[in-house]
């Protein structure tokens, strides 16, 4: 009789629903690496997946459900930081443009030691054409829920309210929370509270669920929930940002999937990281069960991605065992620090729909050919049929050839990731061209530079530097990368004198 009910009211929702927009959903994960997923995206030299050994850790049924409905890019480039990744996304614009070139310290100039001084920490601008207003005035209902971190405390930023979104559910300064448990409030507990210092990585909005046993993953989904249902009985077409704080540490361990991981071997961290990834996959099947019912999944397309590499405790030595057999993880110069996984899919597979026409998606299909995060924003600009804000740079390209399988060869070969300040990798820019890699390290402390260069069809793992075999190759990547540094207006690392360093051939 329940099933029979839910049936009804998802044809009367479908019978009133009708918008001549689609619904665009980005469901984003923090921290989440090509391989903390059951979902295979590496694959052979001839586009077969290859199932590694973290895949078979994982379960992610969500995510398996959404990859066979449509289509998983296995180079898909990102920055290897939060912060600057988020405002690619919905600005379109590579790093080097915008400026926020490294994850925002909401209170002070994280820049390290030798990094530019006037680097975008205060984030996106109110006002600027991003997503979220540019949805929002061609009259969308625009949703921010979880992990924000697009500006510092003092600025606009701060606020999703204030760059867009209409509604704004847990998103601040913060780029982590302090706690996963409805127990400690999600960080804002008296407990936390520590003289006139005030309360800091402490998750907004929730206060509903203090006390109630409620993870932090769950809650966000619970309200997601309504608010889309808020706007389809409204008519009107939702742009939703879902960004979990999830998979980032702390590593609190969700108690509904604890038993799962008791007997893998895994540390007790490790553990518990696979039930934030697990928590993550019930989260996206939540939603793509609410739309069913809603009668909207034909009209909304799901981008699923990660914001940078992983950050897996999944080994004793933590750096080497997260992202393999890709080399790297988060933060770093290697593909396990800038490459994510990249799924985008029709909520629900109907060719005979209307949006589904406009974009049509591959289904259970691999893109081999490179994309990055700034593709997005003019693909889900197109499909909405919303023309690019006038004077607004975009660096990305549509991806709509790509996203039906074929191959694109008017689409960029070419991925520039520029980050002037210390991390696990510091001071370094790295350029793809196809599938030639160069990294270029200005190592302000000796003065010295150095180079890395790979060819990662050959050398997909980065175990082979070429940069003193191939010297003539290294040259024309530094000199490409040198004009693209210029035509974005990068800024750069300094040495101990102050003085501004920029790549020399």
């Amino acid at each position: 009789m329940r099933k029979m009910l839910i049936s009804m009211l998802s044809l009367f929702s479908c019978l009133l629903y009708s918008v001549d927009k689609p619904n665009i959903i980005i469901f984003l994960v923090d921290d989440m690496g090509m391989m903390d997923t059951s979902v295979p995206f590496i694959t052979d030299k001839d586009g077969t997946p290859q199932v590694q050994e973290l895949n078979e850790y994982f379960r992610t049924p969500a995510m398996e459900k959404l990859a066979s409905q449509g289509i998983r890019f296995n180079q898909f480039c990102a920055q290897s930081v939060c912060s600057p990744s988020r405002a690619s996304i919905i600005s379109g614009q590579n790093a080097t443009r915008h400026r926020t070139t490294t994850w925002i310290n909401p209170s002070g100039n994280n820049k390290g030691q030798f990094g530019p001084e006037g680097w975008n920490w205060t984030g996106i601008e109110a006002g600027s054409p991003v997503l979220p207003k540019v949805f929002g005035d061609a009259g969308y209902t625009t949703i921010h829920i979880g992990k924000a971190h697009f500006g510092n405390k003092q600025a606009p930023a701060n606020d999703p309210l204030k760059i867009g979104f209409q509604h704004n559910v847990g998103g601040a300064c913060w780029g982590r929370p302090k706690s996963y448990y409805s127990e400690d409030h999600f960080g804002n507990h008296p407990k936390y509270k520590k003289g006139k210092k005030p309360v800091t990585h402490n998750v907004p909005h929730l206060e509903k669920y203090y006390d109630s046993g409620t993870f932090l993953t769950e809650a966000l989904t619970l309200e997601t929930l309504p608010l889309i249902e808020k706007s389809v009985s409204a008519k009107k077409p939702f742009f939703l940002h879902l960004s979990h704080y999830a998979l980032h540490g702390p590593f609190n361990s969700d108690p509904r999937y604890a038993k799962n991981y008791a007997n893998s071997g895994k540390s007790k961290n490790g553990q518990a990281f696979a039930t934030l990834v697990e928590g993550m996959d019930k989260s996206l099947g939540d939603v793509m069960t609410k739309l069913d019912q809603l009668g909207v999944a034909e009209d909304t397309l799901i981008i699923f991605l990660g914001d940078n590499g992983s950050d897996a405790p999944l080994g004793k030595t933590h750096d080497t065992v997260c992202a393999a057999p890709l080399k790297g993880k988060k933060g770093t110069h290697y593909e396990g620090g800038m490459r994510i996984p990249f799924i985008a899919a029709w909520a629900k597979v109907n060719p005979e729909n209307k949006f589904q026409k406009a974009l049509p998606i591959a289904q259970n299909s691999i893109q081999t050919q490179m994309a990055t995060i700034m593709d997005i924003y003019p693909t889900v600009l197109e499909l909405a049929n919303i023309a690019k804000p006038q004077g607004h740079v975009v660096d990305g390209k549509s991806l709509k050839k790509l996203m039906s399988g074929q191959k694109d060869n008017s689409h960029p070969k070419t991925f520039l990731m520029h980050f002037p300040h210390q991390h696990r990798s510091s001071y370094y820019t790295t350029y793809r061209n196809q599938d030639w890699k160069i990294i270029y390290h200005y190592n302000p402390k000796s003065g010295q530079p150095e180079i890395e260069l790979y060819h990662l069809k050959d050398d997909p793992y980065e175990t082979n530097n070429l940069a003193q075999k191939n010297p003539e190759k290294a040259g024309a990547l530094i000199k490409a990368m040198n004009a693209q540094l210029k035509a974005e207006g990068a800024l750069f690392p300094t040495d101990k004198n102050g003085k501004e360093l920029k790549p020399i051939l």
